[in-house]
């Protein structure tokens, strides 16, 4: 009976967590990210927009956060940046974490995008409108701020 008991349950312990630590909530905020990517990607940067004919990056993530993870943050990248835990590492940012970037002395230079996995990440390029770029990037890299960590795990 206890070989039994061993070789059923077993596999639902182990079932129950992946071999990096993530949570299989992560999981789901990828697949979440990626759909809506997929229908925003190559949207048109424009300062102010809120719609696919032009969006800007806060935008896109309040837009982002409304329609995926049923969470209102607020409208500007200077309003979203007091939202949530600050995560001020690389290595602890963990996928739907919102990611910020001071390009700048002025908040109109502040960025905005939300990390996927593997240090890529989400936003509405100035040059690309909505793409998916990586925080490895030597650019983004020397920009980055801190990561806000909004959704609960």
């Amino acid at each position: 009976m206890k070989k039994i008991f061993i070789l059923f349950f077993i596999p639902f312990i182990f079932a129950c967590s992946t071999p990096s630590g993530k949570s299989r909530y992560d999981d789901t905020r990828i697949v979440e990210i990626k759909k809506f990517y997929r229908e925003w990607k190559g949207v048109p940067y424009k300062f102010g927009g809120t719609s696919k004919s032009g969006i800007d990056c806060s935008a896109l993530m309040q837009i982002l956060y409304r329609e995926r993870f049923g969470v209102d943050i607020p409208r500007t990248t200077s309003e979203q940046v007091k939202v949530g835990r600050k995560v001020s590492s690389l290595r602890l940012l963990q996928p739907g974490d919102l990611v910020f970037f001071k390009t700048g002395n002025r908040r109109s230079d502040w960025h905005v995008g939300v990390y996927i996995i593997d240090n890529t990440f989400m936003h509405a390029s100035s040059s690309k409108g909505v793409m998916v770029s990586t925080i490895d990037a030597l650019y983004w890299k020397k920009y980055f701020w801190q990561g806000r960590r909004v959704i609960k795990i």
